[in-house]
């Protein structure tokens, strides 16, 4: 596999990026989920009582939603994810967009997703993360011209040595996305 090299060499710039997931929400909050993960998928470790429990609105604060939300995903718990993101009070927090939108594509539903990055990216243009995670969607779909518009903007905003446009240049370059 001649393209192993490039995939290869964007993960292992991910074990640099100081955190424990694959790509920063741009410093808008702590990086970490919670210290315990739970055995059972969906659940959420809450500190207060020390047990893995299932989250409702109100239960906890919209940080806390979307750092165990994007660990869920990340973790391929997709629907999972977006069941938590949507408990959220603030619908509109670009990461919580984002993270509706990733899961959304992960899951397949594509048209969904593409809806979602681009409320986000209406309340942020500067987001790059959602960037380079549409432009993947259109990867993924085909559409090559769009991917490369969005890697262009990611560039244009002064983020060519980020994370989120080396996986974007890869997944245009492989056709494989993150």
């Amino acid at each position: 596999m001649k393209f192993l090299p490039l995939v290869t060499a964007a993960m292992v710039s991910l074990s640099f990026a100081g955190s424990a997931f694959a790509a920063s929400d741009g410093g808008s909050s702590s990086t970490k989920a919670s210290e315990k993960k739970c055995k059972k998928k969906g659940l959420v470790y809450d500190k207060k009582t020390k047990k893995c429990v299932e989250a409702s609105r109100g239960m906890f604060d919209d940080d806390f939603i979307y750092i165990n939300a994007r660990a869920m995903a990340y973790d391929g718990q997709f629907q999972h994810a977006i069941n938590l993101l949507q408990l959220a009070d603030n619908q509109d927090d670009p990461r919580v967009l984002n993270y509706l939108g990733f899961s959304n594509r992960k899951l397949g539903r594509t048209a969904i997703a593409m809806e979602y990055y681009q409320r986000a990216l209406a309340i942020n243009p500067d987001y790059i993360l959602a960037r380079s995670y549409m432009g993947q969607g259109m990867v993924a779909d085909g559409n090559m011209d769009g991917a490369k518009e969005q890697l262009a903007e990611i560039s244009e905003r002064g983020h060519q040595d980020s994370w989120a446009y080396v996986m974007l240049e890869n997944a245009i370059q492989t056709t494989v996305t993150y």
